[in-house]
């Protein structure tokens, strides 16, 4: 079926004149990228040409996406807001809260159980404000939007980081915090800096042991986790328009692991097939109508140069298969070197599980690419070396691949089903293992491979490929094979080699699905009660955050000065702390508890300047928050990349931490910051960090003047009684130091609606 296609068509309808004036306002040819912004634009038809980089634009996203875990936060937050529906056509999922243990079914009955408030309360939220739900099994949120809301020439925000993933089908989709969501919920404009554009063309036709997987794995190498930070990047040749709609969903979604707004490509045959397919043809015909507005123009990749702000080119021709990793995504290397990586770095070369499925390949092309792997396990007689798990990416998906045959070949070959849900991606895995800190190897298809994300062991060495390599790479228990290549020896004493895999893009007989798992909410919620059990350790109402009290900030204590990588697993970690994400003090518990203490290279273990002794981070801010006492943290480059996770943001401000200072930002964390009303701040001169000691009393002036662009300044005053001073950045605009001096940008949406 075709959700809100009354939405879709007017969104169509207006796309000729949205298109036309952005054309005048920039007096140049537009890439789609600039289609789908210009043509989302709250103002309506656009009037002015924006700065890419530079200017802070107001957008009017077309839907919002939440998962569970994130989901909570961003309801609490909406119910504050005093409006009785949702503007937007909004879904939440209940995708991340199921723990990989057993197996499907017995995990799901056991998520069910364990977390029944939460998804009672969700259900029931939903219920009374409009907005559809997806109950648990139902699929990861990723894998329902491309098959279920995403359309060509649409714009959403979703609370998870890998929302890009539509970008599969020709949307603008963009990871946020909840309070972005909340505000969009709400009727009011989303805000996001005009992004930069990095073009990538794509030649040649993938084929053999060569995947969409590949295409990312290969562009996260050259630009690395932070080379998208600020871009979208649109792909677009030959080899785009050659790559299956999920292939492009694939791609879209690691995009998040360079740090990108997002991924889009453009409308194409292939994902008009994809839309036909998943009974969405109606929308293939309305798309169908304006098609030449849901690509780039001609002339932009005649020349892109002249358009992008830079451009890549991959001919798929040559393309190999890739590896990433270990400990970041963006550590490529082509199979053809990576047996000579592993053996000079000296990882762990036994290979103990290999996993499939996710958000990011788990389509059906992928699951019978995989299962023409496995099933020459059984046929050429190998025994599988590793453990090996499949992870379905919706119900849909599911039930198609268990009716044509194929998770009975995984199992076939030792395979174990996981349930449709996020699971080992992001922590929710009790994996088996007779010694949890143990230097070992596994390989998933995935995004994400920061250290101890998988399964909490920092000596865990996760690496990232293809389904089909990492089910080669299963079969054969080692992680110096090349299946392109080597050769196995089989139960019978046989040399053997795998054949290339085989897949099927969209299914013969069609998609099929017993119960999809969706839930529409009442026609009139006003009746619904949301209820929430003022003792419960689940889920807990917000309270407000305070007003800034309109004077300098001084006196701060350094809670810790972060070493290294910082991502939001490190300042607010998942896995079993996901069951706290609808209680903000509870969850407060493990603020920081990642992240390394520069002073003594250790985690979770800060100086309290109060009483002099070493302690756990949240415990030492709890202190400081008990005398009146407030602090900073200071962080590395790139601080809070990864998830999009407002609770690494939500924490600190809770527990009563000031500012956050560090070299340079993750764009979603940055903005997380700023709508808590926290101070988020770089230093100029990035080796400034270095003076920053452990007993120091900091001081943030020129904040009675604060105004874009103006420099605040740092004082240090040293245990030694010497004092020095520095320069430090912002990017607020005058709405964000609004925000910041309300107390964050609730305080603002709850005054206004009042």
């Amino acid at each position: 079926m075709a959700f809100d296609l009354d939405m879709i068509k007017k969104v169509y309808g207006r796309y000729s004149a949205r298109v036309a004036a952005a054309r005048t306002a920039t007096g140049k040819h537009l890439t789609l990228t600039e289609k789908i912004l210009y043509a989302h634009l709250s103002e309506g038809n656009a009037t002015q040409a924006y700065g890419r980089g530079v200017d802070y634009v107001d957008f009017a996203p077309d839907r919002v996406a939440m998962q569970d875990a994130t989901a909570q936060m961003a309801l609490l937050q909406f119910m504050q807001a005093g409006r009785p529906q949702v503007a937007v056509p909004s879904t939440v999922h209940c995708d991340h809260l199921i723990q990989a243990k057993v197996g499907a079914v017995e995990d799901l009955h056991t998520a069910v159980d364990v977390n029944r408030e939460v998804y009672d309360f969700l259900a029931s939220v939903s219920d009374k404000y409009g907005i559809g739900f997806w109950k648990a099994g139902a699929g990861i949120i990723h894998q329902v939007v491309l098959e279920n809301y995403a359309f060509p020439g649409g714009m959403m925000i979703g609370t998870d980081s890998h929302t890009p993933n539509a970008g599969g089908l020709g949307m603008v989709a963009i990871g946020v915090g909840g309070a972005d969501a909340c505000d969009v919920m709400a009727g009011l404009p989303w805000e996001l800096k005009f992004p930069k554009l990095i073009g990538v063309k794509l030649t040649g036709k993938l084929s053999g042991w060569t995947s969409a997987k590949d295409v990312i794995l290969k562009v996260a190498g050259i630009l690395t986790v932070k080379g998208g930070t600020g871009a979208i990047v649109e792909y677009f040749g030959e080899g785009a328009q050659s790559l299956s709609a999920t292939g492009k969903g694939t791609i879209c979604n690691m995009g998040a692991e360079i740090g990108a707004t997002t991924s889009v490509f453009g409308y194409d045959e292939k994902i008009a097939t994809y839309l036909r397919g998943t009974k969405r043809g109606e929308i293939a015909d309305a798309a169908d109508a304006v098609k030449e507005h849901l690509t780039g123009d001609p002339e932009v990749y005649a020349s892109p140069e002249q358009y992008f702000d830079q451009v890549i080119e991959i001919n798929l021709n040559e393309l190999e298969p890739h590896i990433n990793g270990p400990f970041t995504p963006d550590l490529a290397w082509p199979i053809s070197k990576f047996a000579t990586a592993v053996k000079e770095n000296n990882w762990p070369a036994e290979l103990e599980v290999g996993l499939i499925g996710s958000c990011t390949n788990s389509s059906y092309e992928d699951i019978t690419r995989s299962a023409s792997i496995a099933k020459q396990a059984v046929d050429k007689h190998l025994t599988t070396k590793a453990e090996f798990t499949v992870t379905p990416g919706s119900e849909l998906v599911r039930y198609t691949v268990e009716r044509d045959g194929y998770l009975a070949t995984f199992e076939a070959m030792g395979g174990v089903v996981l349930a449709n849900a996020c699971g080992p991606c992001i922590g929710q895995w009790a994996r088996h293992t007779n010694d949890p800190t143990r230097k070992n190897s596994i390989i998933t298809s995935f995004n994400r491979n920061f250290a101890k994300r998988n399964d909490g062991n920092p000596n865990t060495h996760a690496f990232v490929a293809s389904p089909e390599i990492v089910t080669a790479l299963a079969i054969a228990g080692d992680m110096t094979f090349n299946p392109l290549t080597d050769y196995l020896t089989n139960n019978k004493g046989e040399q053997v080699k795998l054949d290339e895999p085989l897949g099927i893009e969209m299914p013969v007989k069609g998609y099929a699905v017993k119960d999809a798992g969706y839930q529409a909410p009442a026609e009139d919620g006003s009746h619904v009660t949301v209820k929430v059990d003022p003792k419960s350790a689940r889920l807990q109402l917000l309270e407000p955050f305070a007003a800034w009290e309109g004077t300098d900030i001084t006196g701060l204590k350094l809670l810790i000065k972060a070493k290294g990588k910082c991502t939001t697993d490190h300042i607010s970690m998942a896995g079993p702390w996901l069951k706290f994400r609808g209680h903000l003090d509870n969850i407060s518990n493990n603020m920081l508890i990642g992240a390394i203490n520069y002073f003594n290279n250790t985690p979770d273990s800060v100086k309290n300047e109060l009483t002099g002794q070493y302690g756990p981070v949240p415990a030492t801010q709890r202190d400081y928050k008990a005398h009146g006492i407030g602090s900073i943290v200071v962080g590395d480059e790139n601080y809070g990349e990864g998830s999009s996770r407002e609770h690494a943001a939500m924490e600190p401000r809770h527990l009563g931490v000031r500012a956050i200072l560090v070299k340079s930002f993750a764009r979603i964390h940055e903005t997380n910051l700023k709508k808590q009303g926290m101070l988020a701040i770089t230093f100029a001169n990035s080796s400034d960090y270095d003076k920053i000691q452990e007993d120091d009393s900091i001081d943030i002036t020129g904040l009675t003047t604060f105004a874009p662009g103006k420099q605040l300044t740092v004082v240090l005053h040293h245990k030694d009684g010497t004092t020095e001073s520095f320069a430090v950045n912002h990017t607020y605009n005058a709405q964000q130091i609004e925000w910041f001096k309300a107390g964050g940008a609730l305080n603002i949406i709850r005054r206004e609606m009042a």
